[in-house]
C-alpha cells in the first residue's frame, strides 16, 4: 500500500500575525514530501510513525464533531498491518511535516471528503481549514489548520483573514539573480513552546501595538509586492519585517544567528525572517542576489525555494 504524495509547504508571510488576523501567503514546497505506506516488518523510524499514528487514531477516536467523521476501523486495521508515514519532511523545521501527515490520513480516511477536484468555494475551503484545525491540533496543542490545507490542496494560498482564504496565483519563476532560500539553523524548533511566549508577549500592550501597526502592515504589504511582482518595493518591505522580527521576536530567532540576520539588514545583501514559528529548523532568506548572499552565508546550508 502507497498513498498518494503530500509536500511540504512554506509559509512565506504571515507568521504569528494570521493568529492575530493578519494576512499570510503559504505556498507548497515540493523538495520534501510524505505518503502513507506499509511494510510487514516495522523498525527505526517507520516503527516510531507507526506509533505515533496509533496515538493520532485514538485521538481522531475522541474527536466529537459535525464536520467531520473518519473511518476508524479502516484506519486501525491499517495501523496494525504496519502502516506508516514515510516523509523525507524534517520534523521542527517549520516546513510542515505534520501538516502533511494530517492531509494524508484526512484524504485515506475521512468520510465524505472535500476532494481538490471539486470546484473549491470559500465555504469548502473554511470547512477543510476547520477540519485541519481539529487534527493537528493533535501536533501542536494549537494550529491553524493552513498546513495541511496546503499541502492537501498543493496550491499556493492567500489568507485574507480568519474567514476569508483563497488560492492564490503566484508569478512564475524567473532566471533572475534574487531569490528567495532556506537556511538550516541546524536545530530542532518546537511550535508549541514558542507560540506559547507569543502568547505571553502579547499581555504586553506595547507588544500588541507593535504587531497591528508595525508587523502587520510590513506582512501585508510584502504580500501585496509578492503577490503584483513589484519587486523593489518587496525588497524595502521585507527589511522592514526583518528589522521589526530582529527587534522583537528574538526568542524565536536561535541566539547564534542575531549577528547574522543584523549582518543582512546592514549590508542589505539578504534580509531573514522566520519560517514557521522559528525557535530552530530553518529561518527564510530574501535576496536580490543570491550568489552574493551564498557568499556571505557560506557557512551555512541554504535552499532555494523561489527566483525572482
Amino acid at each position: 500500500m502507497k498513498g498518494p504524495l503530500f509536500y511540504a509547504k512554506i509559509l512565506l508571510f504571515g507568521e504569528y500575525g494570521i493568529i492575530k488576523d493578519s494576512k499570510g501567503l503559504a505556498i507548497p514546497y515540493n523538495s520534501y514530501k510524505g505518503a502513507l505506506k506499509s511494510v510487514s516488518n516495522l523498525t527505526g523510524e517507520a516503527k516510531k510513525s507507526n506509533d505515533n499514528l496509533k496515538r493520532f487514531h485514538h485521538y481522531l477516536e475522541q474527536i466529537d464533531s459535525d464536520v467531520v467523521s473518519f473511518d476508524l476501523q479502516k484506519f486501525k486495521e491499517d495501523i496494525e498491518s504496519g502502516m506508516y508515514f514515510d516523509s523525507s519532511i524534517p520534523q521542527g523545521y517549520g516546513v510542515g511535516s505534520s501538516g502533511a501527515l494530517v492531509a494524508s490520513v484526512y484524504d485515506r480516511y475521512a468520510n465524505d471528503k472535500i476532494t481538490i477536484l471539486e470546484n473549491l468555494t470559500r465555504d469548502k475551503l473554511l470547512t477543510l481549514k476547520e477540519i485541519f484545525s481539529l487534527m493537528e491540533s493533535f501536533f501542536h496543542g494549537k494550529s491553524s489548520g493552513l498546513d495541511p490545507l496546503n499541502s492537501y490542496l498543493s496550491l499556493p494560498i492567500l489568507i485574507n483573514s480568519k474567514t476569508n482564504i483563497e488560492p492564490a496565483g503566484i508569478p512564475s519563476q524567473k532566471e533572475g539573480s534574487g531569490a528567495v532560500f532556506l537556511l538550516d539553523s541546524e536545530q530542532v524548533g518546537e511550535t508549541e513552546p514558542m507560540v506559547n511566549i507569543f502568547m505571553n508577549k502579547m499581555k504586553n500592550e506595547g507588544f500588541r501595538k507593535m504587531l497591528s501597526e508595525e508587523f502587520v502592515s510590513y506582512t501585508d504589504a510584502c504580500i501585496d509586492d509578492f503577490l503584483h511582482g513589484n519587486i523593489t518595493s518587496l525588497f524595502k518591505n521585507v527589511k522592514g519585517l526583518s528589522k521589526v522580527v530582529l527587534a522583537n521576536f528574538k526568542p524565536m530567532i536561535p541566539s547564534a544567528f542575531h549577528k547574522v540576520w543584523e549582518k543582512g539588514i546592514q549590508t542589505n545583501e539578504y534580509y531573514l525572517k522566520l519560517c514557521g514559528s522559528g525557535g530552530g529548523g530553518y529561518i527564510l532568506g530574501f535576496t536580490k542576489d543570491y550568489e552574493k548572499a551564498k557568499e556571505s552565508l557560506k557557512d551555512y546550508k541554504l535552499e532555494v525555494v523561489y527566483r525572482f
